[in-house]
């Protein structure tokens, strides 16, 4: 992996007092994608929200060299743009608005009042996420894939240098899954930071460049998808057995057995 981006070092996360992410290091560059994957309860939320200082944790976490402890909250959210899960919209706004939140960060407090830059990125991130067709309809009347698309709209008109993405695909119908990765592989192959936390290790496997594989709140295996996702530690941490094979010179890892 090229120089780092974000780092982070003996990263430890109690909430309440249950401790949930024990000696986290990591180096992680500029594009690359990395998933983020693990057993129900791993901490990969945790983890992400940690990394962006959504949580408290001890440990050091540095972004560009900076340590996070030192940056602004508005200075964060330039840098951090983060995909929550669930996409809930309570108000019925239009979709190009709430795509327009995005630039919060830059300074823009009302949509309706953006500047040339700002509405240059969010007319991209409106073509790049697919949601044209549906830009002036009320948030609310949208489907939940639909709001996933356009919740992922918002975090590219943020323009971040890294884009954390809690299971960004869990909604989707399969072509949109595939669409949703590609978008996010697009931005790593742009210069971006993407951490995706998925369940979905064939995704993983095919897209990503990297991948961590938590366990009981501990990283125990990184690397290259057929590396660190290796027959071993899917018997060790996830408890079954896989299909590998290759598919247009791309990984294909398909969960197949319990064991």
């Amino acid at each position: 992996m090229n120089e780092a981006l974000l780092t982070a070092q003996t990263l430890n996360v109690s909430l309440g007092s249950r401790a949930v992410l024990h000696d986290i290091s990591l180096q992680l560059a500029s594009r690359h994608l990395v998933a983020l994957v693990g057993p129900n309860g791993a901490g990969k939320t945790t983890l992400l929200r940690a990394l962006a200082g959504l949580v408290p944790a001890t440990g050091r976490i540095e972004i560009g060299g900076h340590a996070l402890t030192a940056l602004s909250l508005r200075e964060r959210a330039r840098r951090f743009a983060y995909l929550p899960q669930g996409h809930v919209v309570h108000w019925p706004l239009p979709v190009r608005d709430i795509i327009a939140l995005g630039r919060y960060p830059h300074g823009v407090t009302d949509p309706e009042r953006l500047s040339p830059r700002d509405t240059e990125a969010v007319a991209l991130a409106i073509q790049v996420a697919d949601v044209l067709q549906f830009v002036d309809r009320p948030a609310t009347e949208l489907s939940g894939g639909e709001r996933s698309r356009v919740a992922l709209a918002r975090v590219l008109a943020v323009e971040a240098p890294v884009i954390l993405a809690d299971e960004p695909t869990s909604s989707l119908d399969p072509r949109h899954q595939l669409n949703v990765m590609k978008t996010l592989r697009g931005a790593a192959d742009s210069g971006v930071l993407v951490i995706v936390v998925t369940h979905d290790l064939g995704l993983a496997a095919r897209f990503a460049d990297h991948v961590l594989v938590l366990s009981d709140g501990q990283l125990v295996s990184q690397g290259k998808p057929v590396e660190a996702l290796s027959q071993v530690v899917m018997a060790d941490v996830f408890r079954i057995r896989t299909y590998r094979a290759e598919y247009e010179h791309e990984a294909v890892i398909v969960p197949w057995a319990d064991i």
